[in-house]
C-alpha cells in the first residue's frame, strides 16, 4: 500500500491511497465467509458455501462492496500513520478507482492543523503580580482556619448577617401555593450565595418563630424566572463562635505548638500559593502574546463545531443556574450580537493556542510516561470532586485517555515556552519559572515538608542530621 498527501489549502489536505489488488485478497476472502454465513443454500452448510456459488447467488459486486467497506477503515488509519497526518475532521472519502482485479485507489479530503510560524518567545516579556505576603494575607488564612473550628450557639436575638439559620420557604402566585416551591427545615447562612433575590433582607431582623413575605423571581424548576410571593419562616438562629487565636488554638488546629509557628507555616504556604499564581498568570499572558502575533488560518468546520459546543455549554450552565439567557446578557451588558462576536473570538484564540502547543509538542518530540499520566488523572479527579475510581472508570469508558495525554503534553509545551520568555513581577524582580517546583518552592530551596517539619522541636532535631540534610539537597 502506498500513501501520499497533497495540500489543498493551509488547513486541508487530500490523502491518496493506492492498494495492489493482491493486498485486497484477504479482505475479499473474509467477505466471502461473512456472506456465506448469512445466506442459506440447500446442500451447503452456512459458512461453507463455495465462492463460486456465492457469486452466483448474490453476485461478485456485492462481495466486492462488503470487502471494500471492511478494508477501508484500516487502510485509512494506516495511511494517516504513514504520512504522519493528524486529522481535525472526519474525511470525505472517494473510491476513485475500483475495478475487479486491478489496483485500488482511494482519496480522502480532511482538515488538518496549519503549520504555524511562531514568534521569538525569548523576546516576549510579561509582568505578573508580586508574590509578597502581607500580614493581612496570613490573617485571612487564620480566619478561615478559625471558621473550620467554629462552634454554633443558638441565640434568642433577631437574625443578623452571618448567622446560621433554619428556615421554611413557601412560594405562591395570586395567593395560590406553588407545590413545587415549598421547603421545610432548610439550613441557610445569611449573606451567603443567595437562593432567591431578597431572601437575606427578608430574614434579617426576624426572631425565631417570626415570618416575612417578599416578592421575587423563582430561581429553579419549570417556573424559573416567574414572579412569585415567597413567605419565609425563621425556625431558629445560631451564632458562629470563633476560637481565640492563641497557642491552644494552634495545637488544636495544626501540628504546631505555638501560634507563632502556625503563622510562620501559613506564611510559607501563602508564599508558595502566590508563586503558583504567578506561574499561572505568566503562562496565560505569554500564550496570549504568542497567539496575538500569529495570523493563523483555521478550518471553518472546526470553528463552527467548537462554537456550537461552547454555546451549548453556556446554555446548559445558565439553565442549571435558573438564569434566562436574556438576563445573562443584561448582566454582562451585551447584546446577542456582541455575545456571539466575543464567543467566536475566544473560540478562534483557543484553537490557535491549541495548535501552537501541539506544534511545539511535535517539534520538541515531548513524551509522557505512565507516572505522569496517572498523576494528571488524579489531579483531574480531585478537581472534579469525584471519587478517583469513579472518575477513572468514566474516562476509560468514554475513551478520554487520549485527551488526558494531550493535556499533559500541551502542559509540557507551554512550560517550555514560558521558560523561554522574560517574566518579571510588578516590583521589577525577574522570576525564573524554570526553577519553580510543583509545590511552589524553588529548586534550590528546602522541600516544603522539611520546612514544615522544622517548626516542631522533635523535627528540628531530626533536621540537624547531616545525612538527611544532604539527601534533601540532593533531592
Amino acid at each position: 500500500m502506498k500513501s501520499s498527501t497533497e495540500s489543498l489549502s493551509p488547513t486541508r489536505v487530500k490523502l491518496t491511497i493506492e492498494v495492489p489488488f493482491e493486498e485486497f485478497e484477504p479482505s475479499l476472502q473474509s467477505a466471502y465467509k461473512t456472506i456465506s454465513s448469512q445466506i442459506t443454500i440447500p446442500g451447503f452448510r452456512k459458512g461453507k458455501i463455495p465462492n463460486t456459488i456465492v457469486d452466483q447467488r448474490v453476485g461478485r459486486p456485492a462481495v466486492l462492496d462488503e470487502a471494500i467497506n471492511s478494508a477501508l477503515p484500516g487502510w485509512y488509519s494506516q495511511a494517516l500513520q504513514d504520512t504522519k497526518t493528524q486529522p481535525l475532521s472526519q474525511p470525505d472519502i472517494d473510491l476513485t478507482k475500483f475495478v475487479d482485479g486491478e489496483p485500488i485507489e482511494i482519496t480522502a479530503e480532511l482538515d488538518v492543523r496549519p503549520e504555524l510560524v511562531l514568534p521569538d518567545v525569548s523576546k516576549i516579556a510579561v509582568t505578573v503580580a508580586d508574590a509578597a505576603v502581607t500580614a493581612d494575607d496570613v490573617d485571612e488564612q487564620l480566619e478561615e482556619l478559625r471558621k473550620r473550628f467554629a462552634t454554633f450557639a443558638e441565640v434568642e436575638r433577631a437574625a443578623a448577617d452571618g448567622d446560621f439559620v433554619t428556615i421554611d420557604l413557601s412560594a405562591a402566585q395570586n395567593g395560590k401555593p406553588i407545590e413545587a416551591a415549598q421547603a421545610e427545615g432548610m439550613p441557610y447562612t445569611i449573606g451567603s450565595a443567595t437562593m432567591l433575590d431578597g431572601l437575606n433582607e427578608a430574614i434579617i431582623g426576624l426572631k425565631a418563630g417570626e415570618s416575612n413575605t417578599f416578592s421575587t423571581q423563582l430561581a429553579g424548576g419549570d417556573m424559573v424566572g416567574e414572579d412569585a410571593d415567597v413567605t419565609v419562616v425563621l425556625k431558629d438562629v445560631k451564632e458562629q463562635q470563633l476560637p481565640d487565636l492563641d497557642d491552644d488554638f494552634a495545637q488544636t488546629a495544626s501540628q504546631f505548638d505555638t501560634l507563632e509557628e502556625l503563622r510562620t507555616d501559613l506564611t510559607d504556604r501563602v508564599t508558595r500559593g502566590k508563586r503558583m499564581e504567578q506561574a499561572n498568570e505568566a503562562r496565560d499572558l505569554i500564550l496570549d502574546e504568542i497567539v496575538s502575533k500569529i495570523d493563523a488560518p483555521l478550518p471553518e468546520n472546526l470553528v463552527t463545531e467548537e462554537l456550537d459546543s461552547r454555546r451549548q455549554q453556556i446554555e446548559q450552565q445558565l439553565e442549571m443556574a435558573g438564569i434566562p439567557f436574556e438576563t445573562y446578557l443584561a448582566d454582562e451588558e451585551q447584546t446577542k450580537e456582541e455575545f456571539e462576536a466575543e464567543l467566536e473570538k475566544r473560540v478562534r484564540e483557543a484553537l490557535i493556542a491549541q495548535f501552537v502547543l501541539d506544534q511545539v509538542v511535535a517539534t520538541e518530540e515531548f513524551g509522557i510516561d505512565d507516572a505522569e499520566l496517572s498523576a494528571h488523572i488524579m489531579r483531574r479527579a480531585q478537581q472534579s470532586g469525584e471519587e478517583p475510581s469513579a472518575y477513572i472508570q468514566h474516562i476509560m469508558e468514554h475513551n478520554h485517555v487520549p485527551e488526558m495525554v494531550s493535556e499533559v503534553l500541551r502542559g509540557k509545551a507551554l512550560a517550555s515556552l514560558v521558560e523561554s520568555a522574560q517574566v518579571k513581577d510588578k516590583s521589577g524582580t525577574e522570576i525564573e519559572l524554570s526553577r519553580l517546583l510543583a509545590d511552589g518552592t524553588y529548586s534550590d530551596e528546602a522541600p516544603a515538608d522539611e520546612a514544615d517539619a522544622a517548626a516542631t522541636p522533635a523535627k528540628k532535631a531530626a533536621k540537624k542530621a547531616p545525612a538527611k540534610k544532604a539527601a534533601a539537597k540532593k533531592a
